[in-house]
């Protein structure tokens, strides 16, 4: 709902009065490590228990903001290998229609990012190499075949996680969690700014106390109909 940043904190106070300090302070400590400075693009998965295990990554990472572009495959979640994790991120979704690919990434580099398509061949350079001073985006695509033709074709870079086996690619759960990996290390560790802006902190922060309230409908309700 939109609201003031004023009346977002009067909120946010307000909210705090029903959850216990140590769990406040929890979402707090969560807040200071989420960053927008990387998304990840999931294209046209269908096993669900891959979704998921992407999307509990990206939220233990502190990766906020997670693209699903539909194919094939409807977008689907399973609960109990995604353990909740699906409700503290962003979810931005591209169902499936004509030019859906080049919608998510020309809105994704409008907004500063640079696009890497992740994909093991022979030109593609090693995740190591990539700067992490610019805001990246990186793409996976499906479990069979990998990122469709356009995708790659969109991208702006395309990146290799090293592999020293016979096995030509890993599972794409795994890669996600190895490439997330080294880059949040990497992120940490170098003087990008990286760090949610202030407003951004405070849209996550109202939102996670409603998720961490019961009844918090009727709360936010019987709040705003007071002022």
């Amino acid at each position: 709902m939109a609201m003031t940043p004023e009346t977002r904190r009067n909120l946010i106070d307000y909210l705090r009065t029903f959850v216990t300090e140590q769990r406040d302070a929890r979402i707090q400590e969560v807040l200071s490590y989420r960053t927008r400075h990387v998304t990840v693009v999931i294209e046209d998965l269908f096993q669900t228990q891959n979704i998921s295990a992407v999307m509990r990554t990206c939220e233990c990472y502190g990766v906020q903001d997670v693209h699903v572009i539909e194919k094939e495959n409807e977008f689907c979640i399973h609960d109990a290998i995604a353990m909740g994790s699906n409700k503290w991120l962003t979810l931005h979704n591209y169902p499936n229609e004509p030019g859906n690919v080049a919608k998510c990434i020309s809105s994704l580099k409008e907004r500063g990012y640079e696009v890497v398509a992740t994909l093991p061949a022979e030109n593609s350079c090693f995740v190591h190499q990539l700067p992490v001073e610019k805001p990246t985006a990186f793409m996976f695509g499906t479990e069979l075949t990998g990122l469709s033709e356009e995708a790659v074709a969109l991208a702006d870079k395309c990146v290799k996680i090293p592999m020293y086996g016979f096995t030509e690619s890993f599972n794409i759960s795994n890669s996600v969690a190895i490439l997330i990996s080294q880059w949040i290390e990497r992120l940490h560790a170098s003087q990008a700014a990286w760090h949610l802006t202030d407003d951004e902190k405070e849209e996550l922060y109202v939102e996670w106390l409603q998720k961490s309230v019961r009844s918090s409908d009727f709360l936010v309700r019987n709040f705003l109909g007071q002022k």
